[in-house]
């Protein structure tokens, strides 16, 4: 309640929109494609948070998250885990840590919860790590690490 919402939708998918006619209280920004989209919606957000969805959803999130890890950003980046539907991912995320491809600090970025306000919560109190790219630049990484 209280929030400003915004649409962001590449042109080429704008005939296309399967959800009807934006609400009218719902600012709509057209971008020249999804590129631009991620980047704008990048721009806009204070945070970023997944609900159940597809290829497209996971591809937008995941991203998020390596542009965090990278150190583009220092935003919260969650998972509203209805149902147990993201358990999986998160199980692959964590035999990433496991297998050394992700490091313990990263696999933190991704905060998740099952209920809206849980979430909320868990962003309301989040501190990015350190990105890759700052500790790399001093020193602080080594090779075997830098995931």
């Amino acid at each position: 309640a209280g929030c400003k919402v915004t649409g962001v939708i590449p042109e080429a998918l704008v005939p296309r929109e399967v959800s009807g006619t934006v609400h009218e209280d719902i600012e709509e920004i057209v971008t020249k494609d999804m590129h631009e989209r991620k980047a704008t919606m990048a721009r806009l957000s204070d945070a970023f948070v997944a609900l159940p969805g597809g290829f497209g959803t996971l591809e937008e999130t995941v991203e998020m998250i390596t542009w965090q890890q990278l150190g583009y950003h220092d935003k919260p980046v969650g998972l509203l885990n209805v149902d147990g539907f993201y358990d999986h991912l998160l199980q692959f995320f964590d035999a990433c840590v496991e297998r050394g491809f992700i490091r313990p600090e990263s696999r933190g970025i991704v905060l998740c919860a099952t209920s809206p306000s849980e979430l909320l919560d868990k962003i309301a109190a989040y501190r990015a790590p350190e990105s890759i790219v700052s500790l790399a630049s001093r020193g602080a990484l080594p090779s075997a690490q830098r995931g």
